[in-house]
């Protein structure tokens, strides 16, 4: 299998990683040509500047695009013209309209169109909702997730609630197996040009809620969340991949053999390619993470609930 990557930034410089040390990577392509040069020559592959000259020189399976979200549409659109799988780093587009066409296009074409929730792949987030979905402590009530940080360097074209709540937004959906029918949102900045703090609350059928919390104003990193069940409350850390089960009288912690998400989101995009049916994120879920941010954005500007009616 072959595959390039378009994009070597802040997080793609783990992808190149990667993808280099299961061999599949076959070329790198970025506009920053120091940037190409250096991951190229690090890698021992062909490295390129612009896309068009890529797709005239390489054959290639796959691409992972992992560059500004303003940029995805464009480069994702090409790529799946030529009839390659694509992975694309969250979010998928900024618009969801354009996600749709992106989507439209893949089914259309024959291809894997996918995005990069990778929390979906977090060895944590797999038990969790194994639990939930056997209902080992009844009904998935609630949701809540708290993200925090100092605003990393490279994200420069969107605030918080597209960078770092839409990986809450996308987990909330995978745990409840379900789409939000109303957002509500409040979301302002301090440091920042865009949104740089939010909390948003999905209301799910039969009351079920998500609350998402993210800033990036605090300097701890913080990557939690909780998962409310009628009979005991599953706590579990994205970082240390621990998670505990506190009962009425007792409390239990549950310790994986931590694994490298990124490691796992990538071997599942690469089976994908020749299995369909592994695909674990669809590019529809994809649009509607898409949907719901824009969803939290308008509601927090008008100051009301949002009503969706997703697919």
């Amino acid at each position: 299998m072959k595959i390039v990557q378009i994009g070597t930034g802040g997080w793609g410089k783990n992808h190149t990683r990667i993808l280099s040390e299961l061999g599949v990577l076959v070329a790198i392509c970025d506009a920053n040509h120091e940037k190409s040069k250096e991951y190229g020559e690090k890698y021992a592959v062909n490295y390129y500047q612009s896309l068009d000259e890529l797709l005239n020189s390489e054959e290639f399976d796959g691409a992972f695009v992992v560059t500004p979200t303003s940029t995805h549409t464009e480069i994702a659109m090409k790529l799946l013209e030529a009839r390659k799988h694509v992975f694309v780093e969250k979010p998928m587009t900024y618009k969801s309209e354009d996600g749709e066409k992106l989507a439209r296009l893949a089914e259309k074409n024959k291809v894997i169109l996918t995005c990069g929730y990778i929390e979906r792949f977090n060895p944590a987030v797999d038990v969790v909702k194994k639990i939930v979905d056997e209902k080992k402590y009844g009904d998935l009530v609630m949701l809540e997730f708290h993200r925090e940080n100092r605003m990393p360097l490279h994200i420069k074209d969107v605030g918080i609630i597209y960078d770092t709540s839409v990986h809450d937004i996308d987990t909330a959906n995978w745990l409840f197996n379900d789409m939000p029918q109303v957002v509500f949102a409040r979301a302002g900045k301090i440091k920042h040009e865009h949104e740089d703090f939010a909390s948003i609350m999905l209301g799910y059928k039969n009351n079920k809620v998500a609350i998402i919390s993210s800033n990036w104003i605090t300097p701890k990193k913080v990557r939690k969340f909780s998962a409310v069940c009628t009979e005991a409350i599953i706590s579990s850390d994205f970082l240390t991949q621990e998670i505990t089960i506190e009962k009425e009288d007792e409390s239990q912690t549950i310790k994986n053999e931590k694994q490298e998400p990124l490691m796992l989101e990538i071997q599942n995009f690469l089976e994908a390619i020749t299995d369909k049916s592994k695909q674990i994120v669809k590019s529809q879920e994809a649009v509607n993470v898409t949907k719901i941010a824009e969803a939290a954005l308008l509601s927090s500007q008008k100051g009301i609930p949002i009503y969706l009616d997703l697919k």
